[in-house]
């Protein structure tokens, strides 16, 4: 039995889908052209409490990154964890039609993390221009 229970308000704030290692490709599919980002964490997580109280801090801010939100505790999917190799959390993993495009390691505040949207949304952008540059659909 866990130490504390989990605190689940961010995970339906956001309207967080929990995946598993079986479901992750059709919950990444289910996002379509949405940025889709993947929120590992773990109970018992003095860090993954206070970055879910912090997102909480701020719902409008998190909200207007306009991502399509999941999540997965790395203790009961470890393979879902070790396919990604988490060996710390949080972390958040951003996706497009299902491609991996990064991640953010830790909670260092909105604005790093609104950083690593950003970035996020640049290789979606970069990958759509070489697509257009080769005559490609």
């Amino acid at each position: 039995m866990n130490a504390h229970p989990v605190d689940a308000t961010a995970f339906s704030v956001f309207e967080m889908q929990s995946v598993t290692a079986d479901d992750l490709d059709s919950a990444l599919a289910s996002a379509g052209d949405a940025l889709a980002v993947v929120f590992f964490w773990g109970e018992d997580c003095f860090n993954c409490e206070m970055a879910k109280k912090a997102m909480l801090a701020q719902p409008e801010a998190v909200r207007a990154l306009g991502l399509r939100w999941f999540h997965a505790n790395v203790y009961e999917e470890r393979e879902l964890a070790r396919h990604f190799s988490r060996h710390g959390v949080p972390a958040w993993y951003f996706f497009h039609c299902g491609k991996r495009l990064g991640r953010a390691t830790g909670w260092h505040g909105i604005a790093q993390f609104q950083a690593a949207v950003t970035a996020a949304h640049a290789k979606i952008a970069a990958a759509g221009a070489k697509i257009g540059a080769t005559g490609g659909d």
